[in-house]
């Protein structure tokens, strides 16, 4: 037998298997992990994405700046990383199901904004005053910028993109949607948008991260949790 092929000594064998234990999870069983671990990984990734976007919804809804700006699903997210380290899932799918969590919450923003106006938002009709940006623009993806004023003459606090393309004039008329509270900006009308569609679009990173869940919880599994478990052996004899 080759070198390279030869048995690593028990030593190394065991600081390989704890290394891959560390990092991916010791995943201690044969077959398929038990129906119950399972279910408490699916359950971890569900309640996970269900507050760090309820968290974001809520607050904008309710006009709460900490929680509408996602800070509030980045402490759900880092909730969510503790819970894993506490049951002692593999370091390397803990920080994959962070990673997931914050670029769940940075996207919620956006989306609860869309949500709130498709609830309650009313259009009005606003005077475009000048046009920015472009394919040349470095910044805002490309995209054109409107400065628009209400029918008051008021100009909007924040630039237009919705609505705003390269054959946009100053003098033109946009359609903004309105929140009828306040707590939300305004924004371009957009074609085609529902109120499940803004949710929708968080479907992938909601996805990824339920799924993340569920293999930490899973390949946290060790025997010994299983054994501890078990009544001792006074219990059950008679």
């Amino acid at each position: 037998m080759s070198r390279r092929h030869r048995a690593l000594p028990a030593p190394e064998r065991h600081l390989m298997a704890h290394l891959r234990s560390t990092v991916w999870g010791p995943a201690e069983f044969i077959g398929l992990p038990p129906r119950w671990l399972a279910m408490e990984g699916l359950a971890a990734g569900c309640v996970g994405v269900g507050a760090i976007v309820g968290a974001t919804v809520a607050g904008a809804w309710y006009g709460v700046p900490g929680l509408a700006d996602g800070e509030g699903g980045l402490v759900c997210a880092v909730a969510l990383a503790i819970y894993l380290c506490v049951v002692r899932a593999g370091r390397a799918l803990v920080g994959i199901v962070a990673v997931l969590g914050v670029c769940l919450a940075l996207h919620a923003p956006q989306a609860a904004v869309g949500l709130v106006l498709a609830e309650r938002g009313r259009v009005e009709s606003v005077v475009v005053t000048s046009v920015e940006g472009g394919p040349g623009a470095v910044s805002d993806r490309g995209r054109y910028l409107c400065s628009v004023a209400d029918r008051d003459g008021m100009p909007l606090k924040v630039r237009i993109w919705r609505g705003c393309g390269e054959t946009t004039r100053p003098g033109d008329a946009l359609a903004v949607v309105y929140d009828s509270k306040g707590r939300v900006p305004p924004r371009g009308v957009e074609a085609g948008a529902s109120r499940s569609g803004f949710l929708r679009d968080l479907g992938g990173w909601a996805a990824a991260l339920v799924a993340a869940c569920l293999v930490a919880v899973v390949r946290s599994y060790r025997l010994s949790r299983a054994v501890s478990a078990l009544p001792p052996a006074s219990a059950v004899e008679s």
